[in-house]
């Protein structure tokens, strides 16, 4: 649980901030003072198409209970609920896609929505709270909709209590308060989100306990073939090491995802020419299912297993901000128009660039090869697919030969990939200027870390005939997610090549196994609630600007060296 400072409207009165929103939604020119960050908000609202006058949305249902959120989270609102009074506020809880799960309470006027991303509502604390990871309040006309003219909110996100990765969040809503921030229910809202945090732990700690006795109790025995998984755990006996494979495994995986959402009792269907069988029982608590225990059991003649391709590295994961990317992406990719991926070097813009194209033949222009694009230019075709790499590489005479086919085929399906380092010069920038309005960034390991289990299968090398599948102790896994991968997907691939390849033990790959240092992690002390918002800030302002630093630096009134010297801090 985090806090934050007030909203950018605490610094602008209300009544000026009124007018400026008309102004915006009239299309005519905003006053002066008006908060950078209000207006980029309003303009991802018509960006996104949200009509500012919106109608009451029909809440849906609540969700059932087997949400691990819904289920940690609603013992404590049941208890808080009768301190929210009658008539004066509103109390929601979302999940990290920002889906209503549960509200409680009312505020004259306000109805209750099914979902709170800004791509339904506009502009809101729980989008706003997501996004920084801290407490955010947002009031009155920061709002984009006209029905929230009159509110005032406060929001805070749940954090999981293993990996820190925000889960949902809570809001209080009331009228607008004529105080401005701090909203007065903001302590109330940080009190129970810390409640629910600590309900979290509580249940985590059971269900790992519930796995591993049940992984206990059915592999009894000699040589008997079990594994154990939730989802996130994974419990593997020496002789289903060997009955294992990569599509098994997969298999296993989302058996255990969806076993909390439907019954997967029974012998489960496995890939063709897989050589055992798997049997699964759901392991419970409390009335629900946290995970499942598979026992294998190898065919007496199993056919030759046929290659199995996995699927592209490019589009493995389930994060929020991964699949955002990449269906983004997608959706930008539909039209004729250019594409511009960027992100750091080793997130996958160059290999998801070409998923995006398909089975097409591609043209590749490598500006680190050729930085002034002359064989790459004077072998194009108007028709042509072209794929531009390195675009930071890229030296003033190929940057006005791209500028001057860009205006002479604006249709052009170009896809440029772009790495923010040093400041670009006026002829690049004014080239990512053009491309900014169909830009997508690529989010780094980092930020994505619950999507390295689903990754490490995919990267590692099929194992030769015989040999079991590289397998990871929690242990080691802990240590994957919380190393800050500054090579991302790139860096984790050789890691995982090179203990695939060098390892002389068997067995699951064990913390002692890893590279100094992940093994030991990141050295840095935690941020404090202050910096983790100072830090969400500096993101937010690099996005805005196109990873350009200079004018980040510009836009956050510090100077360059000072951005640096904080981002060379919140990386270690």
């Amino acid at each position: 649980m985090t806090t934050t400072d007030a909203s950018p409207a605490a610094t602008t009165a209300r009544p000026s901030l009124r007018v400026a929103r008309e102004r915006f939604l009239s299309g005519r020119p905003l006053p002066q003072g008006v908060p950078e960050e209000v207006v980029a908000a309003w303009r991802r609202a018509r960006f996104f198409g949200v009509p500012h006058d919106l109608e009451e949305s029909v809440a849906s249902p609540p969700l059932s209970g087997e949400s691990t959120l819904l289920g940690a989270a609603r013992p404590v609102l049941d208890r808080i609920v009768p301190a929210l009074g009658v008539g004066g506020s509103l109390l929601v809880l979302t999940d990290e896609r920002l889906r209503v799960l549960w509200t409680a309470g009312s505020v004259p006027g306000l109805g209750a929505c099914t979902g709170l991303s800004e791509q339904e509502v506009g502009h809101n604390s729980a989008a706003l709270a997501l996004r920084t990871r801290s407490r955010a309040e947002v009031h009155g006309p920061e709002h984009f909709l006209d029905r929230w003219q009159d509110v005032s909110a406060v929001s805070v996100p749940v954090l999981g209590p293993e990996n820190g990765h925000v889960l949902g969040t809570l809001t209080v809503a009331s009228r607008l308060c004529t105080a401005g921030p701090p909203h007065p229910q903001a302590a109330f809202a940080e009190a129970t989100v810390a409640a629910v945090e600590t309900e979290l732990r509580a249940r985590a700690g059971q269900g790992e306990r519930a796995l591993l006795d049940a992984y206990v109790r059915a592999a009894r025995g000699p040589d008997r073939a079990v594994a154990a998984l939730d989802g996130r755990n994974r419990l593997v006996s020496d002789a289903a090491q060997r009955l294992l494979t990569p599509e098994v495994l997969g298999v296993l995986e989302r058996a255990a995802a969806g076993a909390r959402l439907r019954d997967v009792t029974g012998v489960v269907r496995l890939p063709d020419g897989a050589g055992c069988t798997a049997r699964v029982t759901p392991v419970r608590l409390d009335g629900r299912t946290i995970g499942i225990v598979t026992a294998l059991e190898p065919l007496d003649d199993p056919a030759p297993a046929a290659p199995v391709p996995p699927p592209p590295v490019t589009l493995t994961g389930s994060s929020v901000p991964w699949r955002h990317a990449v269906g983004r992406a997608a959706e930008l990719m539909r039209s004729r128009e250019p594409l511009l991926l960027t992100g750091e070097r080793g997130t996958g813009k160059s290999a998801l660039a070409r998923e995006l194209f398909g089975p097409d033949p591609v043209q590749v222009a490598d500006a680190a090869r050729d930085a002034g694009l002359d064989q790459a230019l004077s072998a194009w075709r108007p028709d042509g697919l072209l794929l531009l790499r390195h675009a930071e590489r890229l030296a003033q005479p190929g940057v006005a030969a791209l500028n001057s086919l860009l205006d002479q085929h604006p249709d052009t399906r170009l896809l440029v990939t772009y790495t923010p380092g040093a400041p670009a010069g006026p002829c690049l920038q004014r080239l990512l200027d053009k491309l900014s309005a169909r830009s997508v960034t690529l989010p780094p390991l980092r930020e994505r870390t619950e999507d390295i289990p689903e990754l490490l299968p995919v990267l590692t090398p099929r194992p030769a005939p015989g040999q079991p599948p590289l397998t990871w102790t929690l242990d080691a896994l802990r240590a994957l997610e919380a190393y800050p991968w500054p090579g991302n997907v790139t860096e984790l691939a050789h890691v995982v090549r090179a203990l695939a390849e060098h390892r002389r033990v068997t067995g699951p790959v064990r913390r002692a196994e890893l590279p100094d240092a992940v093994r030991e992690g990141p050295a840095a002390r935690p941020l404090s609630p202050m910096e983790h918002a100072e830090r969400a800030a500096i993101l937010e302002a690099l996005r805005r600007h196109g990873g350009n630093k200079a004018r980040t630096a510009v836009a956050l009134g510090i100077g360059r060296a000072t951005l640096y010297r904080k981002l060379r801090e919140y990386r270690r």
